[in-house]
């Protein structure tokens, strides 16, 4: 998507700007004062992901949510460079170039790893990281080999992205969020469609998942010693509970909340609770 050509109808528009930091054209929004909090969304999403977060946070906060390279209005400058380790350098690259020294980092799904490579990399946040149904675990059985393989096949081949793109339904979209646990107002399926018909999101998408690879940090979360608040929600079919619960026991320094209900987009669906437990980590 181009900035700000298609940015009618965005979410916290007002508070959005582009940054040229290389080697991308980074879409941020920024607002209130106060302790600063950096919100990282996860694979497929984009600022909108923190709709309703933003806004309660601000209140009290300095909040940055930035889209992830060549995801929603950030424009990538290097198709190479959408694994965890460089999109990571590449986000505390900014970060240091802006001047933004976090206090608290969330980070949804895929969002979390990146906070926790992030801290490998040199971020110190003073009050820790928050995980949102945080993607800290590996693919099970079939899955482990077959997912990456159709990943990597779709990124590379011509015209993979534009078929998606060109095919994508609202019906479908719908389909794809209650596939996560969730259920989203009509508000927020109609972002998730703009996203997912939008050629250049999908195909730094499927780039994210192609390059994707935890196995080293999850060999190393033992030795990441910061504050970590997991958050999962019972509901949750895209990152079932029990991948927080596993990462909690290896990370020394963590804490689990779990939530009775609610699906993979939990703070999309209650962001008042969603706030009031990161306002309390």
């Amino acid at each position: 998507m181009r900035w700000p050509d298609d940015a009618q109808g965005w979410p916290m528009a007002a508070y959005s700007r582009q940054i040229l930091h290389r080697p991308h054209r980074w879409h941020v929004q920024e607002a209130g004062e106060g302790p600063t909090i950096l919100l990282i969304h996860g694979a497929g999403g984009a600022t909108q992901s923190f709709r309703g977060l933003f806004p309660i946070l601000m209140e009290t906060h300095h909040v940055i949510a930035v889209d992830l390279p060549g995801q929603g209005f950030t424009q990538l400058g290097a198709q190479q460079r959408c694994g965890l380790d460089h999109m990571s350098e590449d986000l505390l690259s900014l970060c240091r170039n802006q001047g933004w020294t976090p206090d608290l980092v969330v980070g949804h799904s895929a969002g979390a790893a990146i906070a926790l490579r992030m801290w490998e990399m040199g971020m110190r946040p003073k009050t820790g990281i928050v995980g949102l149904n945080a993607a800290l675990g590996n693919f099970k059985g079939m899955a482990g080999w077959l997912f990456p393989i159709m990943a990597k096949a779709l990124a590379v081949t011509p015209f993979s992205a534009s078929l998606f793109a060109s095919t994508t339904t609202r019906a479908s979209v719908r389909n794809l969020v209650e596939g996560t646990g969730s259920k989203l107002d009509q508000v927020g399926l109609e972002l998730y469609y703009r996203l997912a018909t939008d050629k250049g999101h999908v195909d730094a998408t499927l780039s994210m998942m192609a390059q994707w690879s935890l196995d080293g940090l999850l060999e190393r979360l033992g030795k990441i010693d910061c504050p970590v608040h997991l958050i999962t929600a019972a509901n949750d079919k895209a990152v079932p509970p029990e991948v927080s619960a596993d990462a909690a026991r290896k990370l020394p320094n963590a804490r689990l909340t779990a939530l009775p209900d609610l699906g993979h987009l939990a703070h999309e669906e209650d962001p008042e609770r969603i706030a009031n437990l990161i306002l309390n980590t």
